[in-house]
């Protein structure tokens, strides 16, 4: 029971501090748009691709620290080893930051020059908002060692309020800097690599807060020697989260070099409107996994089961209500986000195929969770070979011939056959019999309730005519679309039956 509580305790902090982030973050953009113009907002599309991007250095070591801090917590390693295990990390953390950091920075003249399609900012301009991105970017990755401790540690509640804290000074603290200090791209990154610095430092000082104590006589020492024991988990973690990013951002680079840096901006629009969805259910898988984790570390595979297909209900709840109503309103949104009509009908019809995209890929990572617990990814990656082999020749041909709308129909396909035909595998291979309990009860039925609202009423009505109607219109859709898959979950149903019952007891009158 409190396993249950704190559990829940950590989806909501984390639930209240992302729909935080996430609602700055939308409602700021059009702002930046409004300031910078389209070409310098192009640049921060541009940023939030090589941050993407910059991950393939992490060498699984994110999610592995989350892992074994979870482990630890689970009483299957002792604390001086978990303590020279983070400490290696920090050390190999520290030096892959410098050396990428350096890199990047180094290259600012190329990517301004050969790279972006300029044409109303200056070369310099752009060549030095590149070394500032390069310098944010690297200190935002270094950050991730961070989380992972503090993820694994499940102290959600803390993390969520501190990431608040950090999204509004990077989110409008910078507003009064673009209005004051001037709308330019020195001086949005300039403060962004400030925010970046108070980020690590703060994140740091709660890890070394969380670390247990060294026993008394045992030094501490400096060794690499703990990453072997996990390098072979770790490692497998790297190549597939490498082919992740490059089957979720190869689009966007070679976007950022076939488009001019004002379209790009526009199709980034559309980009970020899309992972809403993926924002609506991050907060369960962060606080999932170390969960899963740590159950399996107590041999309570039952209750690892019953987890894994409740939080797969619980993401259907929320994540394709999100997806289907973005999907069949795609032009009202962004007209209603931005008040650009011309920005509206552009990039309409690529968050229409990105938002479907991202409710299949929030489902299809669901059995990656089940296989992270179980510490074998050898058929995830095995998987994840096939699926890079397929799909990165067909997204590169697409977007080099269509565009945009090419590279989201051929990410949207592959991700559609991944989850297909693979996802059975994996169940089969690590829990025999589930596939299709969980494909049908747990996946399909709350995708027909959660389409049906959406889909109906973009065929029967058209959205008002007034920004601010149009917003209420297309929350109180999505709202429709949630209740009814709320209704649809087993899952909620149950938890909506206990929370009547604990509500509303039953009181017996004595004669």
């Amino acid at each position: 029971m409190r396993h249950a509580m704190s559990f829940k305790r950590n989806v909501l902090a984390n639930y209240a501090s992302q729909i935080y982030v996430t609602v700055i973050g939308i409602a700021i953009m059009p702002l930046y748009l409004g300031y910078m113009g389209a070409e310098a907002y192009g640049l921060v599309g541009f940023f939030t691709t090589l941050l993407a991007w910059f991950y393939l250095l992490d060498m699984g070591l994110t999610p592995t620290v989350a892992r074994e801090t979870a482990r630890f917590r689970g009483g299957a390693t002792d604390a001086l080893s978990y303590r020279r295990l983070v400490r290696a990390l920090q050390a190999i953390f520290l030096a892959i930051a410098v050396a990428g950091g350096s890199a990047m920075f180094a290259s600012a003249g190329f990517i301004a020059r050969d790279w972006l399609s300029v044409q109303a900012l200056s070369l310099n301009e752009v060549q030095f908002a590149v070394r500032m991105i390069a310098l944010v970017v690297a200190l935002r990755w270094m950050a991730g060692l961070y989380r992972g401790a503090i993820s694994g540690s499940e102290a959600l509640v803390w993390l969520g309020g501190y990431n608040a804290i950090i999204a509004t000074l990077r989110f409008v603290g910078v507003l009064p800097v673009l209005m004051f200090v001037g709308p330019t791209p020195t001086a949005f990154f300039t403060y962004q690599l400030l925010v970046a610095i108070v980020e690590v430092a703060g994140l740091a000082a709660k890890t070394n807060a969380l670390l247990p104590s060294v026993p008394a006589g045992q030094p501490l020492g400096w060794s690499f020697a703990p990453i072997k024991a996990v390098l072979k988990f770790s490692l497998t973690i790297a190549f597939t989260s490498s082919v992740w990013v490059l089957v979720t951002q190869t689009d966007k680079l070679v976007l950022s070099k076939l488009l001019q840096l004002a379209e790009y901006g526009y199709f980034m629009l559309a980009v970020v409107a899309a992972s809403g969805v993926l924002i609506a259910t991050l907060p369960i898988p962060v606080a999932l996994m170390p969960r899963m984790a740590r159950l399996e570390a107590e041999g309570d595979h039952a209750g690892l089961i019953k987890l894994y297909r409740d939080a797969t209900q619980l993401v259907c709840v929320i994540g394709l209500p999100v997806a289907f109503t973005l999907a069949a309103f795609a032009e009202p949104v962004i007209w209603a986000w931005t008040g650009d009509p011309v920005a509206a009908k552009t990039a309409a019809p690529i968050l229409q195929l990105y938002a479907l995209g991202n409710a299949v890929l929030a489902v299809a990572g669901f059995p990656y969770y089940l296989q992270y617990a179980k510490g074998d990814l050898t058929l995830h990656l095995r998987g994840n070979v096939l699926f890079l082999i397929l799909l990165i020749p067909s997204l590169v041909w697409a977007t080099l011939h269509f565009g945009a709308i090419g590279a989201g129909w051929a990410w949207l396909v592959s991700i559609l056959v991944y989850f297909i035909g693979w996802t059975p595998l994996v169940h089969r291979r690590f829990e025999p019999g589930l596939h299709w309990r969980w494909l049908l009860r747990d996946v399909a039925v709350s995708a027909l309730a959660a389409g049906a609202i959406p889909a109906s009423l973009s065929v029967i009505t058209r959205p008002p005519g007034f920004r601010i109607a149009v917003v209420f219109f297309v929350l109180l859709t999505g709202l429709f679309a949630a209740a009814a898959t709320a209704l649809a979950s087993s899952t909620c149903r149950a938890y909506g039956m206990s929370f009547i019952r604990q509500s509303f007891p039953r009181t017996s009158v004595q004669q």
